[in-house]
């Protein structure tokens, strides 16, 4: 029997991370999830194979070149081919630029955008090597694999306060382009996309209540939905390949 399809997601917390795990599960995929802390997946995990999937936890500093790279290697040996990697690390922590110091500055753009880089790479040199042997150019005719990175507002506009996760999140967002015109060629989609809006979160319901009560409206991002979109992205053909898509609540100015 062949391995199971993966689809890896790094950064999944309770909210997106979390449901494009669980969408991928439904499909058939085994989920590999990660976040520096493991026992936080493990509700995640049992979702996950209470509904019937397989999913497997790994606690992993995306940061770290290291860790990465064990964690891909263990990955495709000992589970399956990543055929989806989703990049979903946050790192949405405000700050006054007058305050601000560049230890902290550091660590948002390590957590946005370093952390892309490295396991963007290391998945993507998997994938590559899938591609068809002596297909000419090492062009890529069939779809092989599907690389998806979170943004936010910040990929495209600085706030106020927000100085270091608009520069990491716009760093991130030139990475998926570069990427995107290297690796397409050989059969791989990369796709960036601006979640452009307040999330059904526990820090949202607990933190800004007059912004959740707009939830019964519309106004608040269902994470579900969001998955689903994820999910549109990797089953679209290569002739018609969307790279960057937003997404936002209908009454979110842009």
């Amino acid at each position: 029997m062949s391995p199971s399809k993966v689809c890896l997601v790094i950064g999944a917390g309770d909210a997106t991370g979390g449901a494009v795990a669980r969408r991928f599960a439904r499909e058939g995929y085994t989920a590999c999830v990660s976040r520096r802390t493991q026992e936080k997946l493990e509700p995640l995990l049992a979702q996950i194979r209470q509904a019937g999937g397989t999913a497997h936890g790994f606690g992993s500093d995306a940061r770290r070149e290291d860790e990465v790279v064990a964690l891909v290697e263990h990955i495709e040996r000992d589970i399956g081919p990543i055929e989806v990697m989703v990049f979903n690390i946050g790192a949405n922590s405000p700050n006054s630029i007058l305050t601000e110091t560049a230890q902290r500055y550091t660590k948002i753009w390590e957590m946005c955008c370093l952390a892309g880089f490295l396991t963007g790479r290391e998945v993507a040199k998997r994938m590559v090597g899938r591609v068809t042997p002596g297909d000419p150019g090492r062009q890529g005719t069939t779809h092989k694999g599907t690389i998806i990175f979170t943004g936010a507002s910040a990929s495209l506009r600085g706030s106020a306060n927000f100085a270091g996760f608009a520069g990491g999140k716009m760093a991130l967002r030139s990475l998926a382009q570069s990427m995107a015109r290297e690796l397409g060629p050989m059969g791989i989609h990369v796709a960036h996309t601006i979640i452009d809006g307040a999330i059904d979160t526990h820090f949202i319901r607990s933190q800004f209540p007059e912004r959740y009560a707009l939830k019964d409206q519309g106004g608040i991002m269902d994470p579900e939905h969001i998955a689903d979109a994820y999910w549109m992205l990797h089953q679209q053909p290569r002739d018609a390949w969307t790279h960057e898509l937003d997404l936002r609540p209908y009454m979110e100015k842009f």
